[in-house]
């Protein structure tokens, strides 16, 4: 739990008011004040690369900007920039956007998707390949994703 805490204290630039809505298994559910966001968020299992920062994997919901379980990633290494970045969620695959050490849904019809599939499946992983060209992957297993992801929806809740 306190890697949880740690880590999602240390992915906002600018100091907020955060509150944790709980712990389930290898997520977390918190929600920050300014802006207002709620988002589950998990450590890869196993990283692809040793990083000078700490990759994760969130679903946040935005009610300021009318965003809901928008999926964020933050990958373990830079990776190189003509490279494509693929989610493999149980038996599916997403093709995401990424600058060079983020990836996110390209819309919210994939971004739903994607909860969908974080909901039936017992893990994921990030595919890409690193700025000097060899491959890597950050996976990340699913349990207590749900539930987090629930938890986070449900704090920006009447907001």
């Amino acid at each position: 739990m306190k890697r949880l805490v740690a880590l999602a204290l240390a992915i906002a630039a600018p100091a907020t008011a955060r509150d944790s809505l709980g712990v389930f298994d290898r997520w977390g559910a918190f929600t920050d004040t300014t802006p207002l966001r709620c988002y589950a968020i998990a450590q890869p299992v196993q990283a692809g690369g040793a990083s000078t920062w700490r990759p994760f994997a969130s679903v946040a919901t935005w009610p300021g900007r009318g965003v809901r379980n928008q999926l964020h990633i933050r990958l373990s290494r830079v990776r190189n920039p003509q490279s494509r970045v693929t989610l493999s969620v149980g038996e599916r695959r997403f093709e995401l956007v990424a600058g060079d050490a983020d990836a996110w849904a390209p819309d919210s019809r994939t971004d739903a998707a994607i909860v969908v599939a974080i909901r039936a499946s017992r893990s994921m992983s990030v595919e890409t390949l690193a700025k000097s060209g060899a491959p890597f992957a950050d996976v990340y297993a699913l349990r207590g994703a749900a539930t987090a992801i629930d938890a986070a929806s449900l704090g920006c809740v009447g907001h």
